[in-house]
């Protein structure tokens, strides 16, 4: 077999290959086996017609299309490893050049290629400051608002009250029987219909109606209400007040978070740090990762954005269907088509992500990052307890226990894929903040303090 490669532009690469003429003539007598087994040729079993008498049956190019589809099936894994060609996707049969010799040319997406270049000259400040103790306070005043109680009260609307009201407008979206809302102090981009509604039913009592003015920006995400003035009509029916619990240690016990006040503001501010520095987190290792792919050489084949394009699809579509919504329903309340959403909206993040994915897997690749057992272990059962605590009962996994240990590989997978990102993100930000170590190194300094910790123990 002779083997021809040329590259592409398109990060394809075209195998001209030249079969052997008794190879071919091999592939050929089986292609007409093939077609006689299917076939009934008079005065022959099934499969036992000679050759020359299949050949008059259904054609010479009958049987030499056969013995292509079989050359494809059976050879093109043996044509890609001796072209030493590292696959993306299924390749295809680009044209048949010849039959004498045996000519065809394969045309191959090849799997993504990533050459990081010069990663450790990129710096970046890592700037999280930690939280600050008003950010800790407001954390429990809504953890004080959650277990609050109401009660009605004959008085104006005040900040800090839970209204019932009506709502009327020529607009049908607007309209609203026995609407409740909470009067917010600081404003929130989900309430509605806008932000800052129920700031303009203060001063007003029960029974009392109030008209209210407004303009939706042409940026209005609900279509009906884009670029519109509007005008809205409520009427009050119930004010409740709202009776905050005592912050004390009886409070701390009831939402479960330690037996003293004090033990409940260690849990807050544990909380308040983790979901501070996540968000921090988030934003760094987003503009880190571009830093790096700057100068960094990407290559991948249309088709690799296709795949991960299905997957981000997939994704969106799991959340969805728990809010009892399908992709064809949300598509139509966007207004827009699957065409133009996967192409303005999937591709992109699509795109972000195998870019991300190549980035962080050369990274392990490079450094040697290893998994360590002790975090893959933490990981793992962290996994399977918030699957419990969401009311997954093991015991009762659909397919026995062969489903239960395909759930339990699934969730480790799962675990590795995390571990193994926060391993390569840590050495990203080691290398931006100055502190890289190469592994080798790193695990030289953690050798004598191994060896003191096990002297101790003897």
């Amino acid at each position: 077999m002779n083997i021809e490669k040329q590259l592409q532009e398109d990060h394809t690469i075209k195998l001209i290959v030249e079969i052997d003429p008794e190879k071919m003539e091999q592939f050929k007598k089986r292609a007409a086996t093939k077609l006689a087994s299917r076939s009934k040729i008079p005065g022959f079993r099934p499969g036992k017609a000679p050759y020359d008498v299949v050949v008059r049956t259904f054609g010479e190019g009958a049987v030499t299309e056969q013995a292509i589809d079989l050359i494809i099936d059976l050879e093109y894994a043996n044509i890609l490893k001796e072209a030493d060609v590292n696959p993306g996707g299924a390749g295809s049969l680009e044209s048949v050049d010849s039959l004498t010799p045996p000519k065809f040319t394969f045309r191959v997406p090849l799997a993504p290629e990533i050459d990081l270049g010069d990663y450790k000259s990129v710096r970046m400040d890592y700037e999280w400051k930690g939280v600050e103790e008003k950010d800790i306070e407001a954390a429990i005043e809504e953890m004080r608002q959650m277990y609050a109680t109401t009660e009605n009260v004959d008085r104006a609307v005040e900040v800090g009250d839970y209204v019932s009201l009506d709502v009327k407008s020529e607009t049908p979206e607007l309209n609203r029987t026995g609407f409740a809302t909470f009067v917010r102090k600081e404003d929130r981009d989900t309430e509605w219909p806008y932000n800052g509604f129920a700031k303009e039913l203060v001063g007003l009592k029960g029974g009392e109606s109030k008209t209210i003015k407004h303009k939706f920006p042409e940026t209005w995400e609900v279509a009906e209400l884009k670029d519109k003035d509007v005008e809205i009509e409520v009427t009050i029916k119930t004010v409740r007040s709202v009776i905050l619990p005592d912050l004390d240690d009886a409070f701390a016990k009831q939402v479960g978070a330690g037996d003293t006040i004090d033990a409940l503001k260690e849990a807050v501010k544990k909380d308040v740090e983790s979901r501070s520095q996540g968000e921090y987190d988030d934003k760094y290792f987003v503009e880190l990762i571009e830093k790096v792919k700057e100068g960094a050489t990407i290559k991948y084949h249309e088709h690799t954005i296709e795949h991960e394009g299905e997957h981000v699809l997939s994704d969106l579509s799991n959340r969805l269907s728990q809010q009892g919504m399908d992709l064809e329903t949300y598509f139509k309340v966007r207004e827009t088509t699957r065409e133009k959403f996967v192409e303005e909206e999937v591709k992109p993040v699509a795109v972000k992500r195998l870019e991300r994915g190549l980035v962080l897997d050369e990274l392990v690749r490079k450094e040697n990052i290893q998994l360590d057992n002790e975090a893959l272990d933490a990981e793992y059962n962290n996994a399977v307890n918030n699957l419990v605590m969401q009311g997954v009962d093991f015991n009762k996994v659909r397919g026995g226990k062969k489903g239960q240990k395909q759930l339990s590989e699934a969730i480790a997978m799962d675990a590795a894929n995390r571990v193994m990102t926060r391993k390569a993100l840590d050495m990203l930000k080691a290398i931006a903040t100055g502190n890289y170590k190469p592994a080798e190194e790193a695990k030289a300094e953690e050798a004598p303090a191994e060896d003191a910790q096990e002297e101790a123990a003897e």
